[in-house]
């Protein structure tokens, strides 16, 4: 493919002598931002420019950057929990953020504390190489500790992975570490990408492991999704592989559009490199470089058709994919509360509203989260849904860490509601540059409106999904919850209705721009309908896929 028919981005990857450019030179600049070509070489070093668009001055911008870690299934230990505390205070805004890939972003860092922060970061033994561009991102996997023997062998999956798919490029080191390598997941880092190649990706690709049964890693929205399944021995034997899921759509392009994966087949362990590899490569040599928003994996399959797929799939590997195993139904597990560990131990799963880990009033979440930590080593777990686990606590200091998590006015999970616990939204405005509409900011005001309506029909203790956010893209992956609000233009959205708590169906749009004052009126009708005619034992979502959700139409006043 000539350069005249790629995009301009595929253009700039190509040239930038693998993610280098002219970074060296634009990080001496006394400028406060990066050029055009800069700040797309920053996402693969794991940072986004941004403005805040609270704080521009007419056509003047204020420019600061998102800095996003690479920790794969959520995993770090309290020493790293509290260095990344402290880098949010002193080079960030004061906030530590969940993000919906179980990993930790910082906000509102200036130019001038760049690489003061990527540099801390990875003198506590974690990286942010390749948490952002096109490569494969953070992987994920159960957050859990230990309950059953099989969590730990996931996460080993997880890491093993996340250090084979690490960028090789030495670029990172040299820009950020002064050439020192602090912090590698290979022996040595290389001149060139073998598996990558010049350009890397066409777009971002995402994995996700889990076991049978728990879909708390939203499992049909990655590029490729592994279910693990165990042995008598309690030994991982091989895995279920889905592929093609992707949130991302745009309102004004119909070819674009949330699809969830297919079920492509059954592999022994032994065969999951060279499986998850090949499926890469693919992408890589085929994918769209010509248009991004038709470059994800799943339009290629879709313009391929799925049999091609599976077909080029076997011949990359070497070897033909199995049946794929039957299932048990998927959950979605918040992991949250008191839980036993296989080794005698315990973890708490902790809410945390839309992820935001920070002093708000008399909830000192990030006050008493430091102290805690502090006091009683525990690992640290980060969950898909945004929420955070401290794991091997003795049984003697569970009583004491429960009191004082309420001395902080920290909410444990059996003080927060049901429709709190399992909603989700993307920080979207002031900061995100693809942001129409607010998000995270509003979505609180929002979910407080939903609780009192659910409350008075007796539903409190249903388990309703309600996503927002402030753009198409789906970073909250609102198109699989039972209800989802997308950003559609200021102050307006459009509504969907009738995936599930599962994450295993898509929703359908209901209504386009509503505005934002509206929302909970117009979601309401559906709940007060539910609460009166769905049968017994009988979901939200499996209530509104059994009746059409258009025919509502009919019975409310427009």
């Amino acid at each position: 493919m000539t350069r005249k028919n790629k995009s301009k981005l595929e253009n700039i990857k190509e040239s930038s002598n693998y993610l280098r450019g002219n970074l060296t030179d634009e990080l001496k600049k006394d400028s406060s931002y990066f050029t055009k070509e800069g700040l797309q070489l920053l996402k693969f070093h794991g940072t986004y420019q941004q403005d805040d668009r609270d704080l521009r001055n007419g056509k003047d911008r204020f420019y600061m950057f998102m800095v996003r870690i690479r920790l794969p299934g959520g995993r770090m230990t309290s020493d790293q929990y509290l260095v990344h505390d402290e880098i949010a205070d002193i080079y960030g805004n004061g906030t530590l953020r969940i993000t919906t890939r179980q990993t930790f972003q910082f906000h509102g860092i200036i130019k001038d504390n760049l690489q003061k922060t990527i540099r801390g970061i990875n003198n506590s033994l974690v990286t942010t190489l390749g948490a952002c561009g096109d490569v494969v991102r953070n992987v994920m996997s159960n957050p859990a500790p230990d309950e059953d023997g099989k969590q730990l062998k996931i996460q080993k999956v997880a890491d093993r992975l996340s250090r084979l798919l690490l960028p090789e490029t030495k670029a990172y080191h040299e820009l950020w570490l002064n050439g020192e390598k602090i912090y590698s997941n290979r022996e040595e880092v290389s001149q060139t990408e073998s598996l990558y190649g010049k350009a890397y990706l066409p777009r971002k690709f995402k994995i996700a492991i889990t076991k049978p049964g728990d879909n708390s890693i939203d499992l049909y929205t990655q590029d490729i999704g592994l279910v693990a399944f165990f042995n008598e021995k309690n030994e991982i034997e091989g895995f279920d592989v889905i592929v093609g899921g992707g949130m991302g759509m745009n309102h004004r392009k119909p070819e674009t559009y949330p699809r969830l994966g297919d079920h492509l087949g059954y592999i022994p362990c032994n065969k999951l490199i060279p499986l998850v590899t090949s499926i890469i490569e693919i992408q890589r040599d085929h994918g769209d470089r010509r248009n991004r928003k038709h470059a994800r994996m799943k339009y290629l399959i879709d313009d391929w058709g799925f049999e091609i797929f599976k077909k080029e799939v076997e011949n990359k590997s070497g070897f033909k994919l199995e049946p794929f195993k039957l299932l048990p139904e998927f959950t979605l597990n918040l992991y949250l509360g008191w839980h036993k560990q296989s080794d005698g131990n315990w973890y708490i799963g902790l809410p945390i509203e839309n992820g935001r880990i920070k002093d708000d009033g008399k909830a000192l979440v990030k006050t008493g989260l430091r102290n805690i930590i502090r006091k009683y080593n525990p690992e640290v777990r980060l969950t898909p849904n945004q929420n955070i686990l401290l794991t091997n606590i003795e049984e003697s200091d569970k009583g004491l860490i429960e009191d004082e998590l309420k001395s902080f006015g920290i909410k444990l999970s059996k003080e927060q509601s049901n429709i709190v616990k399992y909603a989700m939204a993307c920080p979207a405005l002031p900061t995100c540059g693809l942001a129409i509409t607010e998000s995270e900011r509003i979505f609180p005001g929002i979910l407080r409106d939903l609780e009192k309506v659910v409350e008075d029909l007796g539903l409190e203790n249903d388990k309703i999904t309600v996503r927002m956010t402030g753009c198409p893209n789906g970073c909250s992956r609102p198109y699989v919850a039972d209800i989802g609000f997308v950003g559609r233009s200021k102050n307006k959205y459009s509504v969907f209705i009738g995936g599930d708590t599962a994450g295993t169906r898509l929703n359908k749009k209901y209504k386009d721009l509503v505005d934002l004052e509206d929302l909970v009126d117009t979601v309401q009708p559906f709940l007060e309908e539910y609460a009166s005619n769905h049968k017994n034992g009988e979901s939200f979502s499996d209530y509104w896929n059994r009746k059409d959700p258009e025919s509502i139409k009919d019975t409310i006043p427009s």
